[in-house]
């Protein structure tokens, strides 16, 4: 197997820090490696698997005989750089919105439809963070023929990056000392509070999240329009940790216990569905950890062969950097660079 030349682009960000983890800790196998991020975290250092690198300036010269990129650096940069990259013979795997729907880009979960980063040309996404648990969950219950799908999601001030952590904690010091605050990255304050709202407002009524849910999920689990999708994205005071109350109604009838045996066999998702001993997934549970959890599994009231069921996941990881450096270890092994 040829190992590849790997760039980190975004090293220096929360996701970026995370990939680089995250490739130590799933042994990616290498030929060099080196971390890229803008001219002002620039000559940041960086220390991976003992040994310490100084983070460089991302120019396109950057990316000569780099063959895999892993990049966190915001739609912007990506649309700026995926460019040079693809010239250069490189493979991106873009953790951005900015590829997603393109049709020429897979948009791919590591574990749900791998086939499908055999189409690339050059420009992998990386899907958004609630999509992502959601689909290692949805795709080994599509046996059963998805018909409807209703998502909510609590999620988790961290996937709106590092000022918004910081607002949380520092909105939270300020109201139980009772202090004002002026809150920069929420249209409300987000201390003891729940937001109705995560990106802008389409002309719909929903806000683009709620739109990233309904559009990935189509376009990974290759569900055509008769199957009928909504969201409502939410923030809530967490600091990491997404939450889903899911509800799928199916062409075909299945039992709550059909659907925790199928899940506990699935590839990324452990099951905790114990509720008369209070045992059902919590953020807490999903922190620093690689799964995705699923409980409260039972029978929708509301469809004839229904399943109402909650998830939760670490959106840093499973979200965004987990499925980036298994998107890049997939590549590697399916020799697609």
């Amino acid at each position: 197997m040829r190992k590849p030349r790997i760039a980190i682009l975004g090293a220096t960000g929360v996701v970026g820090r995370e990939i680089t983890k995250i490739t130590e800790e799933l042994g990616i196998e290498y030929e060099d490696i080196k971390f890229l991020s803008s001219a002002r975290s620039a000559g940041t250092k960086i220390e991976f698997k003992g040994r310490e690198y100084v983070v460089e300036e991302a120019v396109p010269e950057s990316f000569d005989g780099i063959n895999i990129v892993m990049a966190s650096a915001g739609g912007s940069t990506s649309q700026k750089f995926a460019p040079e990259i693809v010239k250069r013979g490189g493979v991106i795997i873009d953790n951005s919105s900015a590829f997603r729907m393109d049709k020429d880009v897979p948009l791919v979960i590591a574990g749900v439809n791998d086939e499908d980063l055999r189409k690339h040309k050059g420009i992998i996404a990386n899907p958004n963070c609630s999509t992502s648990q959601l689909m290692l969950v949805l795709e080994p219950l599509k046996r059963f023929g998805i018909k409807r799908l209703i998502v909510s999601t609590y999620q988790a001030v961290s996937g709106a990056g590092l000022a918004a952590i910081n607002e949380l904690r520092d909105d939270t010091k300020a109201n139980l000392e009772g202090k004002h605050f002026e809150n920069k990255c929420f249209k409300k304050p987000i201390s003891f509070n729940v937001i109705p709202q995560i990106d802008v407002f389409c002309d719909n009524g929903y806000t683009k999240e709620e739109m990233k849910v309904v559009n990935e999920t189509r376009k990974i689990l290759h569900l055509d329009e008769s199957v009928k999708i909504s969201c409502t994205a939410v923030r809530v005071p967490v600091f990491n940790g997404h939450s889903e109350a899911v509800d799928i109604e199916f062409e075909k009838a299945v039992t709550p216990d059909e659907v925790r045996r199928i899940l506990a066999d699935s590839f990324g998702v452990s099951v905790i569905d114990n509720p008369e001993n209070y045992e059902y997934p919590t953020t807490r549970d999903a922190s620093g950890v690689n799964p995705v959890f699923a409980g409260r599994i039972r029978k929708n009231l509301a469809f004839e062969n229904g399943i109402s069921l909650w998830c939760v996941a670490d959106n840093l990881r499973i979200g965004a950097a987990l499925n980036t450096v298994r998107i890049c270890k997939k590549v590697i092994e399916m020799e697609l660079f």
